[in-house]
């Protein structure tokens, strides 16, 4: 991918521990990598194709001056965030805060970190079987859709289902969502649990009734295992409910462990 260099843009603002830098300020250089694809913009020779350097550069400007902030760590995440919200054509940022003047008390240039952030696919599974189930799963995704490190692509029809997993209860209502977002699998999976919980979402009976339960089935071709998250879902082959709405969107969307596509998953299953 391509990559347009903005290197050590001086800005003197009010980020750090101490209340001195809090109030008195400090310069800080800033440097951007933006990663993107410049065909169509070379091509035709057209600034609307391409970034603004110039505006961005007094983007960034304004953002450090009007933000504050006690760690360069926290500033260089969020800015890479906004940089990336603001900048659709952008596929991935590397953002470089120096701090030259750091308060160390011993001789060094500066004090630096590099952080990169990107946009990454992923596809979600949701359900519910309480109440107004559609209100459910709408307010669900309105509430992802409404956090600027998640794209909405697309969103399946919902189909009603059985409950799975042995549980007298209501039919469900199933969907599955297309996105991308910035954030990591694990930031992922704790905004999602912040949409059950607004959901009023109660973990009491596995295999329960819910309000609202959404699942990450797919990340990129990633494949995690830890306690709290495994990815790809780990029964997501077996399971009707998810990949007849996910084949309405992503047919061809790959298991990276069991090297299969979606609809060639949910065919086994309907066998």
């Amino acid at each position: 991918m391509d990559c347009l260099y903005i290197e050590d843009l001086e800005v003197f603002a009010n980020h750090g521990m101490f209340a001195e830098e809090a109030s008195l300020g400090q310069k800080f250089l800033v440097s951007v990598k933006f990663y993107f694809d410049v065909s169509s913009s070379a091509k035709d020779d057209d600034i609307k194709q391409s970034v603004n350097y110039a505006k961005v550069c007094t983007d960034i400007t304004k953002w450090m001056k009007e933000n504050r902030c006690k760690l360069i760590e926290t500033v260089a995440v969020r800015l890479a965030e906004k940089l990336l919200g603001d900048l659709p054509i952008v596929r991935e940022t590397e953002v470089t805060i120096k701090k030259p003047w750091a308060p160390i008390g011993l001789p060094v240039e500066c004090v630096s970190i590099t952080v990169k952030r990107g946009w990454h696919t992923a596809f979600l599974s949701i359900g519910s079987n309480m109440g107004d189930k559609k209100k459910y799963l709408d307010d669900g995704i309105a509430f992802l859709k409404a956090d600027s490190r998640i794209r909405m692509i697309s969103v399946s029809d919902y189909i009603e289902t059985k409950p799975y997993g042995g549980v007298e209860q209501d039919d469900f209502l199933n969907g599955a969502v297309k996105i991308e977002t910035i954030l990591k699998p694990d930031a992922l999976l704790k905004l999602i649990h912040d949409a059950e919980n607004a959901a009023g979402r109660k973990r009491e009976v596995r295999w329960g009734p819910r309000t609202l339960d959404i699942d990450i089935l797919l990340y990129d071709d990633l494949i995690v295992n830890t306690p709290d998250l495994v990815i790809p879902h780990p029964d997501m082959a077996n399971r009707d409910f998810v990949l007849r709405p996910l084949s309405m969107i992503a047919p061809e969307a790959f298991h990276p462990v069991l090297k299969k596509s979606v609809s060639a998953m949910h065919s086994d299953i309907l066998e």
